[in-house]
């Protein structure tokens, strides 16, 4: 980042070369860590990933404790406490009157005596609701997509600064830097195997998700709620969403260095009907960094009966790398020979792991970068125009309402057309300065 450029002082730079940056931490802060007590954790959001953090959280340990759990909804509330009673009756130590819902249920969830906070609900809140926790003394997991848009971005490293003043744990759900097949990749190629990076592309291609339908008995805020993930207003659009992942890593590879601007492509071309929302079922994005010469092709798709694929490939002066395969092939050829994880497990051990050992996880500085890098491609797509990483990041662009100024009964932003699907950004025509 530019100094002179930036709408505030960025935040100051840590060597992220693998999963976390952990720094010591008084063991006097936490029982736990000390082997007498629990670790307590509150879910905000109980959704599938909600409670499948949850339940990796409570997998790590019997000494981690459900204390509470909300969500918009109550019944997925408490839907999504019958699943971990469940699977883990010792360790959920929640009543009814520890099951929240409606805009407030972050509050309650965080003034509980939940040690963490994990935080999985519609992305559009992902900022205010980390910032809140971590200035009432708790230790964060949120999941990705951390911002969707640039107002999000400084409100998150508002988080970062207040998770780094009170020595608490912020981790983000960007899980591929805790798989050890990308770790070894990304040392080897660090260690110079391919050469110097020239050129990556990246693809996160897949069916349509998060599609569940329209009950008839719902208004139409909390239709729109229950299909979060279709709604850019609520949890950003594919670019923010899933290709940031790739972004995250291959950001990663190049050590942290981000693009100076972005241009692209993208639109709604098959994926029409009322059910997917307003999202674009297709992105590609261009990514140029400062000397010009390099650059990274990103793209990602939401279409049925195509051509699916989560793929990343590092084509260097020496070699290739491909991702997903942990192999790369030049003038010195390598294949990873250990066990493949999917990372999201691994993320979790790490954090309680480190909680007992009275240390801290600190993924601040890489969650802020690759989610600017996200949001900058998607309003690339959403414009047709190149865009600069200053200029975007420098202005308070949001998705509008502001999350503080959502409440119950509010008209959403986003309305049916006549015939009940919902309008969708024009590149070319889209604003958003």
């Amino acid at each position: 980042m530019n100094k002179k450029t930036t709408r505030r002082e960025f935040l100051k730079k840590s060597t992220v070369a693998g999963a976390a940056v952990t720094t010591g931490l008084s063991v006097a802060q936490f029982a736990h860590a000390q082997g007498s007590g629990t670790i307590k954790i509150g879910v905000i959001g109980c959704g599938g990933r909600g409670i499948g953090a949850a339940e990796q959280a409570l997998q790590t340990g019997k000494d981690v404790k459900l204390v509470a759990v909300g969500d918009y909804f109550k019944q997925r509330a408490k839907d999504g406490l019958e699943r971990l009673k469940k699977r883990f009756p010792n360790q959920c130590d929640t009543n009814d009157d520890h099951v929240f819902d409606g805009f407030d249920n972050y509050k309650a969830v965080i003034a509980s005596d939940a040690d963490v906070i994990l935080i999985a609900c519609a992305a559009k809140f992902h900022p205010l609701y980390t910032k809140h926790a971590l200035e009432s003394g708790k230790h964060v997991f949120v999941e990705k997509p951390n911002a969707i848009d640039p107002a999000g971005v400084h409100v998150l490293e508002e988080a970062v600064k207040i998770a780094r003043d009170k020595k608490l744990s912020l981790l983000a759900g960007l899980h591929g830097r805790y798989c050890p097949q990308f770790q070894e990749t990304v040392k080897q190629i660090h260690d110079g195997i391919i050469g110097d990076v020239v050129t990556i592309q990246s693809n996160f291609l897949r069916k349509p998700y998060g599609v569940r339908g329209y009950p008839k008995e719902m208004n139409e805020l909390d239709l729109q709620f229950y299909n979060q993930y279709r709604f850019n207003w609520l949890s950003g659009d594919d670019v923010t969403q899933s290709l940031v992942h790739n972004l995250d890593r291959m950001s990663w590879v190049l050590n942290g260095t981000m693009p100076t601007h972005a241009y692209g492509v993208g639109g709604r071309a098959s994926m029409t009907e009322r059910q997917y929302g307003n999202l674009f079922d297709h992105n590609a994005v261009t990514y140029l960094y400062k000397d010009d010469a390099h650059r990274l092709f990103a793209f990602c798709r939401m279409a049925n009966g195509c051509f699916d694929s989560y793929d990343d490939f590092i084509i260097g002066t020496k070699g290739v790398a491909y991702w997903n395969e942990g192999k790369i092939v030049g003038e010195k050829n390598w294949k990873y020979s250990g066990k493949n994880q999917a990372g999201h497990a691994e993320e979790q051990v790490a954090l309680f792991n480190a909680l007992r050992k009275g240390e801290r996880i600190d993924s601040g500085d890489y969650v802020v970068k690759s989610t600017m890098m996200a949001i900058l491609g998607q309003m690339a797509t959403y414009t047709g125009q190149k865009i600069s990483w200053d200029e975007l990041y420098n202005s308070n662009f949001t998705f509008k309402p502001n999350p503080e100024e959502c409440t119950t009964g509010m008209t959403p932003p986003i309305q049916p057309q006549a015939d009940g699907t919902y309008p969708v950004i024009i590149p070319g025509k889209f604003k958003w300065q």
